[in-house]
């Protein structure tokens, strides 16, 4: 069983960065994708972004060129860098993990953090 541990969420004016941690308890590696979706109160959880084991990432259209997904096999950790913050971004943030697909449907998601907010003010 895989514990996901999300870290780095707190208040940021726009424009700013913020850089978010997902420590896992096992190694990352043997975990097919990994990925971070976000919510906000009355909405659906949206994908955010996600990085399959072969280091391939997928960006949606609302974060493309201001957000970053890496990951650091060592540290089994994955970092979501967020730059140019806006503040439509405002949410928490989950960080997401499948042992054997993707996690672009959140049904296929096998493992999930807690969650860490974002607040984004004008």
């Amino acid at each position: 069983q895989v514990q996901l541990v999300e870290s780095g969420g707190g208040l940021v004016q726009a424009g700013g960065s913020l850089r978010l941690s997902c420590a896992a308890s096992g190694s990352i590696g043997s975990l097919n994708a990994m990925g971070w979706y976000r919510q906000v109160p009355g909405k659906q959880r949206e994908l955010v972004t996600s990085i399959m084991r072969g280091a391939r990432a997928n960006y949606a259209e609302s974060v493309k060129g201001r957000f970053t997904i890496s990951r650091d096999n060592a540290k089994n950790t994955v970092y979501l860098q967020m730059n140019s913050l806006k503040p439509e971004d405002t949410a928490v943030y989950y960080c997401a993990a499948s042992q054997y697909y993707s996690v672009n449907d959140y049904r296929a998601v096998d493992y999930w953090g807690q969650g860490t907010q974002v607040t984004v003010s004008s």
